[in-house]
């Protein structure tokens, strides 16, 4: 990967040139992480998109929910897979890596979940996120009747929706855009 490849097909806005609570947000990310994630100055491009995108993701995310953090990257990175979404399956393949502090497993995710060493539970939490990233219109109650199998609510069954249909939208944005994955992603959590 060329150091010097744009990050996007749009044009990426200067930080001095941006809203201040844009820039605020984008300066604490870098502060946490050590660098500017790709997404952040690529979507930024569109202030009010960005706002609204980064809302939902963090309604998502960052709530106390029936999932643990860990598992909703585990959506993340398996439907990005499918979605083939380089960077998103690269990004969130990190941050998965960090929160189950399991790079393998993380790995395994990232390629092939089905065959991953994971959870009954997790298993069946993916094949429902897969189908809502994939066949959204054929989930149906006995889709439901597996999760409960396996202790999920209705609620936790909305936050898995939640979070497959999120990044389908993310993932599509970031293919579009010809989003790169940055190069310290591929470091984190090994």
């Amino acid at each position: 990967m060329s150091p010097t490849a744009p990050i996007s097909r749009f044009p990426v806005p200067e930080l001095k040139d941006l809203p201040e609570d844009i820039r605020a947000r984008i300066l604490a990310v870098q502060e946490k992480s050590g660098f500017v994630p790709n997404v952040f100055l690529t979507l930024a491009h569109r202030p009010d998109e960005f706002r609204a995108f980064f809302a939902y993701h963090d309604a998502l995310m960052d709530k106390p929910s029936g999932l643990s953090k860990a598992e909703r990257e585990m959506i993340v990175v398996a439907t990005s897979n499918a979605n083939q979404c380089q960077y998103c399956v690269i990004a969130h393949g990190a941050i998965l890596r960090i929160r189950a502090k399991n790079a393998l497993v993380a790995d395994q995710v990232a390629v092939n979940y089905r065959k991953a060493d994971i959870t009954p539970r997790q298993k069946a939490m993916l094949d429902f996120a897969m189908k809502v990233s994939q066949q959204s219109y054929a989930v149906d109650d006995t889709d439901f009747a597996a999760l409960h199998a396996h202790g999920f609510s209705d609620e936790d069954a909305w936050d898995i929706a939640g979070v497959a249909a999120f990044f389908g939208l993310s993932n599509r944005l970031a293919n579009v855009t010809g989003m790169r994955p940055n190069p310290e992603f591929y470091a984190m959590g090994r």
